[in-house]
């Protein structure tokens, strides 16, 4: 019998870690007003919470407009839409994130370019922009990842040149800021998800914010089942929309989360900065760290690398079968490149326009040119969910003993 849980011995760490989603009387209260109202979905659209939560939520993140919708992936969708990127566009985004990226780019039958990841942000590599352009680019939709922002200077310098839309993906940045800008008011539009495990979250939902007034206009239009009614109906003509509209219980709920995301941020920040101080004492770990230009950082994730070599060579799966055996369930493949994975089945017989650039599918040899995003993905990344920086120093330093104590008896693992 050995030292380490996973070979015997007694494990750091049995104790429950703090709940989420996390809610109080201000959430109860809301739903109960919703309830007593009758008025419960989200039509007349914007209903009032959705409408109160939609503006308060883009005012915390420096934009003028805000439109609440049913989920993060719908945001994506339609902020694509009131950009107006049509069949056969390309969009330029990191290959390096979650599927519903990517997704309502495919939707529209518009083709996603992927772009590699900078290794010291994991966000999409502002300096391989321009080689990936191509006369069809429309857009480039820039990933805030998990706990660092893309770099907006470049992303939007190159964009203005090129005359591109810059649509941000901001499902793990709520309450993030950069240069003193908040998440999704730098481009032309940003969306963001309130799914469950989200920093900010009713269970499910999502928004798109921005400070442009005819994408505002048509954002509405597309939400409200292509209707046009009376602010926003200056546009020319008719879009196709659907009923994406956000329920006014979910929107109380949010309007109430929305008022603990300042403390619960600095928070997260305190006890993000105190992991990276005992992370950085471990051979064979580091941080990404923190960009001088991020005024606030969002922490939906604590990203650090492993290195085998501080390990006498054991791979990170391995590392973290056995942190997770000690009480941590810590992630090395939250996210690969999305060329060839399973859950991203991408074929020209439903997706025609993929077909000039990708051939018949979309598959692993598509993501032969992006060794970064393949090494974060299978070699080097450690994913620290939230909930994680939620329960104070004392978790954080069971965290630490447990990577020591893999660190110290190794050999067991070897």
């Amino acid at each position: 019998m050995g030292k380490l849980a996973i070979t015997g011995g007694k494990p750091i760490r049995r104790k429950p870690f703090t709940a989420w989603p996390a809610f109080g009387q201000q959430e109860a209260r809301g739903l109960q007003k919703v309830l007593a109202s009758r008025n419960w979905g989200g039509f007349p659209f914007p209903n009032k919470y959705a409408d109160a939560f939609a503006q308060k939520f883009a005012r915390y993140h420096g934009a003028k407009y805000g439109v609440a919708v049913s989920n993060g992936t719908i945001a994506i969708e339609i902020a694509l839409k009131a950009a107006g990127i049509k069949p056969g566009d390309e969009v330029i985004v990191p290959a390096y994130t979650w599927e519903g990226t990517v997704g309502p780019i495919l939707l529209l039958n518009a083709v996603p370019v992927f772009v590699d990841i900078d290794p010291d942000t994991y966000c999409l590599d502002a300096r391989l922009i321009e080689a990936a352009l191509t006369p069809k680019t429309r857009a480039i939709m820039p990933v805030h990842l998990a706990m660092r922002f893309a770099d907006m200077d470049e992303i939007c310098l190159i964009a203005k040149a090129h005359k591109l839309v810059v649509i941000e993906d901001c499902a793990h940045a709520h309450g993030g800021q950069y240069k003193g800008r908040g998440a999704g008011s730098m481009g032309g539009l940003g969306t963001f998800s309130f799914q469950e495990s989200k920093l900010l979250t009713a269970g499910e939902g999502g928004i798109v914010i921005t400070n442009d007034d005819m994408f505002n206009q048509k954002l509405h239009s597309l939400v409200n089942c292509g209707r046009k009614e009376p602010g926003y109906d200056e546009f020319e003509g008719f879009l196709l929309g659907w009923n994406y509209r956000l329920g006014e219980f979910q929107a109380a709920v949010l309007i109430a989360q929305l008022e603990k995301l300042d403390e619960r941020t600095k928070q997260r920040a305190a006890n993000a900065a105190y992991f990276g101080e005992q992370l950085r004492k471990i051979k064979g770990l580091s941080v990404i760290e923190l960009d001088k230009r991020t005024t606030t950082p969002g922490h939906y994730q604590y990203i650090f690398k492993y290195d085998p070599a501080g390990f006498k060579g054991l791979h990170r799966d391995k590392f973290l079968e056995a942190l997770m055996m000690e009480g941590f369930m810590f992630d090395g493949d939250f996210y690969v490149p999305l060329p060839g994975r399973d859950i991203f089945p991408v074929t020209a017989d439903y997706y025609p326009a993929i077909r000039e650039r990708y051939g018949e599918a979309i598959t692993a040899k598509h993501a032969d040119d992006l060794p970064v995003s393949k090494k974060a993905a299978f070699e080097e990344s450690v994913w620290v969910h939230y909930p994680y920086l939620m329960g104070g120093k004392e978790l954080i330093d069971e965290a630490i003993e447990a990577i020591k104590k893999i660190q110290d008896n190794v050999d067991e693992l070897l």
